[in-house]
């Protein structure tokens, strides 16, 4: 085969290129959107398959074959609430609010208080209010307890995100309470560990000649001997385990019936879909089990839109 040639890869965009402090993502920015209540939800990666759905190529209409992750999405809690006060500094928590009917779980994952000084009622002076909420993993078959905690914005002015929340603390939300089919999504997760990686691997780099005398996969040059090093340069580091976002990926489907999606052995290394899932198409940067964060788009794409008409979901 021919050598192939091709500009070193890896941007500089992520830098540095370390593991990230926890198994779930941190997001930054929470879009804000008319059509929900809470700005985000969370759910377990469990694998891929493929659809065939009836779309327009060109003028004509035809079977299109599509690429999807299967992302299981049980119900979340809403446990509490955490207001901030807006000063010169930015924004500065104040005060924290937690139902008094909490799941034996949580004790896993923080202290649990044995009494609730406040009330929601008590926080008079506040600029802004977030939900607190948690994931409940133990519906699903992944062999897992300890759930995961999140602070969530919610929609609205001040006083309809304190009903919001009032209303809701300690209920469940169904993922159908947040988003809808034919929507665009941005998730969040962490990628896959690969721990520590050469710079043939980890940057593409090419591979010297057989007679090189320091190793055939290293860089050639690693800077001047005095001054600065180029911190440019590739070299062998962390791979993998780190935070990334994709933007606008089409959510084809929201479904409550675990049958239409479930191989007979369930999927690999994940096992059986027990609660409601979601159809993305393409791919995500996550292992199977690992927690995804579901928000609204940033930018969304104009390009996407409408409900797919689904005429086949593979279960191979």
């Amino acid at each position: 085969m021919p050598k192939t040639k091709s500009p070193r890869k890896g941007s500089l965009q992520y830098w540095p290129r370390k593991r990230a402090k926890r198994i779930y993502a941190r997001v930054r920015t929470w879009p804000q959107s008319k059509n929900s209540a809470l700005q985000g939800f969370l759910g377990y990666k469990a694998g891929m398959t493929h659809v065939i759905i009836t779309g327009k190529v060109g003028k004509n209409t035809q079977d299109i074959s599509l690429p999807v992750t299967v992302i299981e999405c049980p119900p979340i809690k809403i446990i509490g609430a955490k207001f901030y006060k807006n000063t010169s500094y930015g924004p500065i928590s104040v005060s924290q609010i937690l139902t008094q009917k909490l799941d034996k779980e949580l004790k896993r994952k923080i202290t649990l208080p044995k009494k609730q000084a406040k009330s929601i009622e008590d926080i008079k002076e506040f600029d802004e209010v977030r939900a607190i909420i948690q994931t409940q993993p133990k519906l699903t078959g992944i062999g897992k307890k300890k759930p995961e905690i999140l602070e969530v914005p919610v929609d609205g002015s001040k006083e309809e995100k304190l009903n919001y929340i009032k209303e809701n603390l300690g209920k469940e939300i169904q993922i159908k309470d947040i988003f809808s089919e034919g929507q665009q999504l941005d998730i969040h997760s962490i990628t896959k560990g690969k721990g520590l990686c050469g710079p043939v691997k980890r940057f593409g780099i090419g591979l010297k000649s057989h007679k090189s005398e320091k190793g055939r996969r290293r860089p050639g040059n690693l800077g001047p001997w005095t001054g600065a090093k180029m911190w440019r340069v590739a070299q062998a580091g962390q791979l993998g385990f780190q935070q990334r976002t994709e933007h606008n990926k089409w959510l084809i489907k929201i479904s409550d019936k675990p049958d239409e999606i479930n191989p007979k052995s369930g999927f690999q290394n994940y096992g059986a879909v027990k609660n409601t899932f979601i159809l993305l198409k393409g791919s995500l940067p996550a292992p199977k089990k690992r927690t995804i964060i579901l928000t609204n788009p940033l930018k969304p794409n104009r390009r996407i839109k409408g409900v797919p008409l689904i005429n086949y979901i593979s279960l191979k």
